[in-house]
This record gives C-alpha cells, sequence and structure tokens, in this order.
C-alpha cells in the first residue's frame, strides 16, 4: 500500500518550502504553490540555478499573507498580501511559456533585491491567468494547467527512492533537495518511474513523465551552498537519454482536499 507521508508547496519560486499536513487541489496544483516568483530586469524568471542564496529565503503561510525572511537576517521579514488585484498585469517568462502575471510592489521588490544583491521584482500569478502544461519535452497535456512551476503541477517521489539514493551516498540528504509536493511511503525504489493514473480521495491523478534534474538538488536547502552532491552519484545510475531522472511529474482532473495519510490507490 502506498501513502502520502508528506506534503510540501513553496509559494514563491525557488524559496524555501513549507510542509503541510493537509492541502487544498486546485485547477493547477496545490494552493499557493509557485503562485510567487521573481523576475529579473528583463521579467524572466529567477531560480536557484543562477542564485543559490534563494534557499536561504524562509516563507511561511500568515491569515493575511505570506511572511518571507532571510535565515542569514532573521529578524528583517516581510509580508507578501495574498491579494495584489489593484496592480496591473504584465507579461513574465518561465522557461518556453509566456504568460500573465501582478507585480506586488517596489517596497517588496526593494527587499528582495536588497537580500539576493540582483535587481529583482516580484510577481503573482492570479487566477484568471491560465498557463498550459507544455514541456520542451514535448508533452502537452489538453486542458492542464499549472502555476509558476517549471513545467507540471505535481512532482510526486516515494521514500523508498530517497533511501536506495541515501544508501549510495556518504552524507545523506533530505527530500528537501528534490522540492516535491507528494512524497509516499511504502512501495519500491524508483516505482514512481512507471506509475500512470492513481487516484487520492476522489481526485485523478496521472504520472506523465519522469522529472529531469538540473544542479538545483546539489544546494543545500540549509546554507544555500551549492556542492556536487548528489546530483553526480544519480548521473552514476539514473542517466536516461541524457537525462538524470529522479521524481514523475504529474497532472490531474478534479478538486478537493488532500492528507497525509492518505491512500495512493494505484489504478
Amino acid at each position: 500500500m502506498l501513502n502520502i507521508s508528506q506534503l510540501f508547496i513553496y509559494p514563491v519560486k525557488s524559496l524555501s518550502g513549507i510542509a503541510l499536513e493537509s492541502a487544498q487541489v486546485t485547477d493547477r496544483g496545490l494552493q499557493h504553490d509557485r503562485r510567487w516568483m521573481l523576475v529579473n530586469e528583463q521579467n524572466r524568471f529567477l531560480s536557484q540555478r543562477e542564485l543559490p542564496k534563494m534557499a536561504l529565503l524562509q516563507v511561511t503561510l500568515e491569515k493575511d499573507g505570506i511572511r518571507i525572511k532571510s535565515a542569514e537576517q532573521p529578524h528583517d521579514d516581510i509580508i507578501i498580501p495574498y491579494d495584489t488585484e489593484e496592480n496591473g498585469m504584465e507579461k513574465v517568462t518561465i522557461w518556453n511559456a509566456t504568460c500573465d502575471a501582478r507585480r506586488v510592489g517596489e517596497k517588496i521588490d526593494t527587499w528582495f533585491s536588497n537580500k539576493l544583491g540582483v535587481t529583482c521584482k516580484l510577481v503573482f500569478m492570479p487566477d484568471e491567468s491560465m498557463r498550459p502544461v507544455d514541456t520542451t519535452s514535448g508533452f502537452h497535456p489538453d486542458g492542464k494547467y499549472t502555476s509558476f512551476a517549471d513545467a507540471y503541477p505535481f512532482l510526486l517521489i516515494g521514500e523508498a527512492s530517497l533511501q536506495d539514493l541515501n544508501s549510495r551516498l556518504q552524507e545523506p540528504v533530505t527530500i528537501k533537495r528534490f522540492r516535491p509536493n507528494i512524497v509516499f511511503s511504502g512501495g519500491l525504489p524508483y516505482q514512481e518511474d512507471e506509475i500512470g493514473d492513481f487516484t487520492i480521495n476522489t481526485i485523478l491523478f496521472t504520472g506523465l513523465e519522469n522529472c529531469a534534474r538540473c544542479m538545483v538538488p546539489n544546494v543545500d536547502p540549509e546554507t544555500g551552498i551549492p556542492g556536487r552532491e548528489p546530483v553526480k552519484t544519480l548521473a552514476t545510475y539514473r542517466l536516461h537519454n541524457k537525462k538524470i531522472n529522479f521524481g514523475r511529474n504529474v497532472v490531474h482532473s478534479g478538486k478537493g482536499i488532500i492528507r497525509v495519510g492518505d491512500e495512493i490507490r494505484l489504478l
């Protein structure tokens, strides 16, 4: 039997994640997941690939917005409101996609620019901005949408896969390195590679392709310092068609609540 063991959201793309006991599934993934994103002066997305220090910006959910603070300066924080309807729309780019987003505000842009040492601004994806799932690898499922995630609304990883990887590493890593949304217990290492349709409660999910990893898992989420592991070790046994795979990219149909402990029913 497979069961959800952990749930994560990442409200601001490439900043720290939040572990949840339950989460609302929306039309484009888990509620609040990657609905905010930092962009450069050309309105192109920023991530830990070029700014590993983004890992040190910690996020919490508050009643009226999300709170961001730096692990380096924990007493200097800022609240980002959930509602940014008064601001106009701009075009922003993430990988091969261009979509509409709202700028959050100059004060917040300045805070992030100072913390990261680059000129940047924060944008928000409102409900009326619909970004279809359209990946660089060719998957374009009709009627499926995502947020500012790299390509898909969900990333699924099995605990057994992480345990197998850690058995090959000199220093074990945590699941935080891989930024999943749904982690499950039970099953075999890399069982997620072959998972197609499954349900959690009444919601249908479909695994479409395995997640090709970049260098972001090499960034230590506690220090923001990049190294060579675990991607170096993954490359020795998880390389397929010149891509290092770890985790399963997933789309879905339906809305509802999923919780830690819920059963994943394979179809």
